[in-house]
Formats: C-alpha cells, structure tokens, sequence
C-alpha cells in the first residue's frame, strides 16, 4: 500500500462507522491486517471500529467463486 494509504483508508471508514451502514469482504483473518495496514496500531484500529457493533459472517476458506466456476464448468462438459 503507497505511503499514508492505510491513513486514509482508516479515517474513510472511521467516518462512516460514525454515520451509518458498512460492508467489508475480505479473505484475510483479522490476524492477518497487518499485510494491508503495516502500522500493528492502525490495523488494530480499524478491526475495533470494524467490529464494534458487528454482524461478522465467516464463510469458512473455501472460496464460493471457485466452487461455482467449477461446477458451471462441470454443466457445459455434461
């Protein structure tokens, strides 16, 4: 991430957890935030108002994408 991106990318979603709905995907664990943000303290952060007053949805580490590709392309060879 460029220099002051993860700044800025904090400050963007502290604000509209301030104001109202937020959708995040991500396939990384929240152990594993600090490859995105690499100051420990903001990616520590942005987990906290993340989470706070969150509904968290674990789909597990299959990706839905890939299961689905391969079963369309199991219903064209058929």
């Amino acid at each position: 991430m460029p220099d002051g991106a993860a700044e800025l990318v904090f400050q963007v979603l502290s604000e509209r957890h301030e104001r109202g709905s937020l959708i995040v995907t991500t396939n990384l664990p929240f152990g594993e935030w600090t490859k995105v943000f690499p100051d420990a303290r903001l990616a520590k952060a942005v987990v906290d108002r993340l989470t706070h007053r969150a509904h968290i949805i674990d789909t597990g580490n299959e990706s839905w994408r890939f299961r689905h590709g391969l079963e369309r392309q199991g219903r064209k060879r058929a």
